[in-house]
């Protein structure tokens, strides 16, 4: 798999450049963040609960009956999508707009109506948890509507004990705001 992220030295090109925001492709949605390790984690667990319950599936298809196998491949299909779905969960940027994709549900907003996009230091859930602790959040505030939930937050499954990654991808998601954002 290319890694067109990597120079030859093996600094990221977004760092390097003078260019905010260096991508060709400016229609194409793209996340401008990697999935954290906890994300990545719990997918691969998820993965492996799968692969554990396709193999029961096989058992109980020789022993037992047909319908039971049936609904042991449906279950694990059931938490492979589940696994697909938590990998894409977090915040996407195009030319178009900004996505926040949740485990279940999507919301987009064009950039002609993001009235700002800013850090905030306030309490935050961590892991996606009722526990909240103090931290950063970045917020997007559309025209005339309710302010979305945080869109990031340096406590997630993406950025916990990572705060350079969690400024970064804040800064990559303000420089697209600023530069597709019209007054």
């Amino acid at each position: 798999m290319p890694l067109h992220f990597l120079t030859a030295d093996g600094e990221l090109d977004a760092i390097t450049s003078d260019a905010p925001l260096p991508y060709e492709e400016r229609e194409r949605w793209r996340r401008p963040y990697r999935p954290g390790p906890w994300r990545v984690a719990g997918a691969a667990l998820a993965l492996l609960l799968a692969a554990y319950m396709l193999m029961s599936t096989l058992v109980i298809a020789m022993a037992g009956t047909l319908v039971e196998a049936v609904v042991c491949v449906a279950v694990a299909a059931l938490v492979i999508t589940y696994a697909l779905r938590l990998l894409r969960v977090g915040v996407w940027v195009s030319a178009h707009g900004i996505r926040q994709v949740g485990l279940f549900s999507t919301t987009t907003v064009a950039w002609r109506d993001v009235a700002a996009v800013r850090t905030v230091q306030q309490p935050v859930k961590w892991l996606g948890m009722p526990r909240t602790v103090q931290g950063q959040a970045l917020l997007v505030e559309p025209r005339g509507r309710e302010a979305l939930r945080p869109v990031l937050t340096d406590h997630n499954a993406d950025f916990l004990s990572a705060s350079d990654s969690f400024d970064q991808a804040a800064d990559v998601v303000e420089g697209w705001a600023a530069e597709n954002r019209r007054p």
